[in-house]
């Protein structure tokens, strides 16, 4: 039995903000754009990995969720406390600078970490946290 990965998710308050920075700046192709009930989602994805999609979601997408829900949900996103993705890249340095160049929010520049990767962090508009990763040579 294989098991893989199909779908991730990203919550995001500004749809065309999160375009600008998943399609623009990292470049990663736009594969739908729905909205239902008055919330919207936008899936990304790299060609790459035509298997693999990410959402890019209301901050609580349920259209039965509770206005007080919706509004925790929209205050851990906005203090940057719900989790993004981490991107493998074979070239950390010159991902760091292509993005940073696009006005990328920079958390952290490359660095080589104790546990085998270079990386390096930004936020993206909504305030999550996206890494991007390089594994080192031995």
């Amino acid at each position: 039995m294989d098991i893989t990965l199909s779908q991730c998710f990203i919550a995001v308050d500004d749809h065309d903000k999160a375009l600008a920075f998943y399609r623009d700046a990292l470049g990663l192709e736009v594969r739908n754009d729905v909205g239902y009930e008055g919330m919207r989602w936008v899936t990304v994805g790299s060609p790459a990995q035509p298997d693999v999609a990410i959402v890019l979601e209301p901050p609580l997408a349920d259209p039965n969720a509770s206005p007080a829900d919706r509004a925790a949900m929209a205050d851990l996103l906005a203090k940057g406390l719900l989790r993004g993705v981490v991107f493998s890249t074979d070239d950390c340095d010159a991902t760091f600078e292509r993005i940073r160049a696009a006005g990328g929010d920079v958390l952290q520049e490359p660095i080589d970490q104790h546990y085998g990767v270079r990386d390096c962090a930004f936020r993206d508009p909504s305030g999550n946290m996206i890494r991007f990763a390089q594994p080192r040579e031995r």
